[in-house]
């Protein structure tokens, strides 16, 4: 069993950043991944960081403004958002499972495990 805990939400400004954090207890060597949930939309994903080498993924929305890492010791997972849009707004959760290979697997169904998500608000 794993359990996620997310935390750093909150209300930024446009432009803004935030830090997000996971904190994995349990079986931790999976790949981890953001997605993230707005009102009425399904969730997407965000970004994704391998278990093994380290390698990442984003979406196309974050490439360039969001960076995920991870420290195995310390069994965290973070999401740095920067320069951020109100169209970031949304739950973000924090999700893991074996779904990194030559890419990353996007259905949710893969990811074993979620966090209870950290709401995050970006005003205009």
């Amino acid at each position: 069993q794993v359990q996620l805990l997310e935390s750093g939400g909150g209300l930024v400004q446009a432009g803004g950043s935030l830090r997000l954090s996971c904190a994995a207890s349990g079986r931790t060597n999976y790949d981890m991944a953001w997605f993230r949930q707005a009102p009425g939309k399904e969730r997407e994903f965000v970004a994704a960081i391998s278990r093994t080498d380290d390698r990442r993924f984003y979406a196309d929305s974050a490439k360039g403004r969001f960076t995920t890492s991870r420290d195995n010791v310390k069994n965290m997972v973070y999401l740095q958002m920067n320069s951020l849009k109100p169209e970031d707004t949304a739950v973000y959760y924090c999700a893991a499972g074996t779904v990194i290979g030559s890419g990353v697997d996007l259905s949710l169904a893969k990811y074993y495990y979620w966090g209870q998500g950290t709401q995050v608000t970006v005003s205009s």
